[in-house]
């Protein structure tokens, strides 16, 4: 698949929890002319705290981005909170890769999007970074737990199933934490005078009109495997990548099952 831009987020690399492969899988079947990287690309809090860990899917994956770089592509990263130390290297360039401090998107509609991590809306990470570091703990410590869960759940013949992503639609406080969060981006959208705002960091995809704001999640590599790309008209639309793959798995095992009945027939 051919696309205009494509809108990544909250891949964390360097994490136990980071869906690499499935990552891979998805950069080598879409094509993009620019590519925003909009925070948490690699998450330094893990690796400051349990030390350096870096699989061979996860370098596969930077390779990745470098080649689209060196074959053309426009890459913008833009910083987030995890990975907060890229913001030393505004204006420089990593094989291609430029840093900048946030995006003004034209979308080939004429609609004009910012494009930012969010973590700097997130009263949590602003005023109590602390509360942040711990949260993200439980959260690692959810993600191991979920591993394990998937691994029951596979050897039954079950699908993936996100512990984390069930919690927050289950927990009434981060129910409101999320609404709150997209009024937030969707008010700084408007004061800028921005038809939209396309942002990461709370791993909860989405895009919704909100009082005439485009609100625009691009969701995370960890949980739920998402993506954002704009189509040639300049329309956005979300990719759930892991749902993909899992329906593509199921439509062959099906159409694998039914040539067997054909040829037991015959």
């Amino acid at each position: 698949m051919k696309y205009r831009t494509i809108f990544l987020s909250d891949i964390h690399l360097g994490t136990p929890g980071c869906q690499a492969r499935l990552l891979l899988d998805f950069l080598a079947k879409h094509e993009a002319e620019n590519y925003y990287l909009v925070g948490d690309i690699v998450d330094a809090w893990r690796i400051r705290r349990r030390g350096f860990l870096w699989p061979q899917a996860h370098n596969d994956v930077v390779q990745a981005l470098l080649a689209k770089a060196h074959d053309g592509a426009a890459i913008y990263l833009i910083p987030g909170n995890h990975d907060e130390f890229l913001r030393s290297y505004m204006g420089t360039h990593f094989g291609g890769i430029e840093v900048v401090h946030s995006a003004d998107f034209t979308a080939a509609n004429g609609k004009r999007y910012l494009v930012t991590h969010g973590d700097q809306f997130d009263s949590v990470v602003v005023n109590a970074k602390w509360l942040a570091h711990l949260g993200d703990r439980a959260y690692g410590f959810i993600l191991w737990l979920n591993t394990g869960i998937n691994r029951m759940r596979h050897l039954w013949g079950g699908q993936y199933w996100s512990l984390s992503k069930w919690a927050k639609h289950q927990v009434k406080q981060a129910v409101n934490f999320i609404s709150e969060y997209e009024n937030v981006l969707t008010a700084e959208a408007r004061r800028g005078g921005y038809d939209g705002v396309i942002c990461g960091h709370i791993h909860s995809a989405a895009i919704r009109e909100m009082d005439g704001i485009s609100y625009v999640n691009t969701g995370d590599w960890v949980e739920s495997c998402t993506a954002v790309v704009e189509m040639d008209d300049g329309t956005l639309a979300l990719i759930d990548w892991e749902r993909a793959t899992r329906q593509s798995r199921l439509r062959l095992r099906r159409a694998r099952r039914k040539n067997k009945h054909l040829e037991d027939v015959e």
